[in-house]
């Protein structure tokens, strides 16, 4: 899928929000090239790219590391890499604002608790940056261990084995590692040791911890993931 591009200038990057477990959200772009068929940010997303494909374009938000610097001072609180994106998106390698915008929080010496969540093992190459914040963890999505059902749902999202082996490497050199298995995909109603199997590979993987959530069938994400 070609993917639009738009540089943009961003007037804030650090957003309030009530997800479970973190106080501000940065989301460097807008928008993800995984166009993953289940996602509920294709419907956040919407009123900016009416009538768009989720996964078609980009809003990159060049000024985000510039931004960040600005208004960390006034907060301490836990920051999550992101809510409406994936911090490591296809293009991340291009434009490194998630990069840019981890180095603000290494010369800051961030004492706030930073999470960053993504379906990309991209992330491994920040590791120098990593290891030097004092409290991070990082999460990927898994929603099954088959190579062929990520495909088919999670469209041009890295495989769920480079996932997996990402988790060892990050584990390997003590940066802490979540799972969120998100959405609860109908294939473990059809297969109950689905679950158990994927469990297990993410504990022998060095994950202690696991999010579940259900899968939203609301709006344009139920029309169009029931179309597909």
């Amino acid at each position: 899928m070609l993917t639009k591009i738009n540089e943009i200038r961003a007037k804030t990057i650090l957003t309030k929000t009530a997800l479970p477990g973190c106080d501000y959200v940065v989301n460097p772009y807008n928008g993800c090239q995984f166009a993953c068929m289940y996602c509920y940010a294709a419907q956040i997303a919407r009123w900016k790219h009416p009538g768009e494909e989720w996964g078609s374009y980009l809003d990159v938000k060049i000024n985000a590391p510039e931004l960040l610097k600005k208004e960390l001072p006034k907060i301490s609180d836990t920051i999550f890499f992101s809510s409406v994106t994936d911090p490591y998106t296809g293009l991340e390698a291009k434009y490194q604002l998630t990069r840019k915008c981890l180095k603000v929080l290494v010369d800051a010496d961030y004492q706030g608790k930073i999470s960053l969540q993504t379906k990309s093992p991209l992330v491994t190459r920040d590791i120098d940056l990593l290891k030097k914040l004092k409290n991070v963890s990082i999460g990927f999505t898994v929603t099954t261990l088959d190579d062929q059902v990520s495909r088919f749902l999670e469209v041009a999202a890295p495989p769920v084995s480079a996932r997996l082996e990402a988790i060892k490497k990050l584990t390997a050199v003590g940066i802490s590692t979540y799972a969120f298995v998100g959405p609860v995909l109908p294939h473990f109603v059809k297969n109950k040791k689905e679950i158990n199997n994927l469990l297990d590979a993410l504990q022998n993987a060095g994950v202690k911890e696991v999010w579940f959530e259900h899968l939203h069938l609301v709006g344009s994400v139920k029309t169009r993931l029931m179309d597909y």
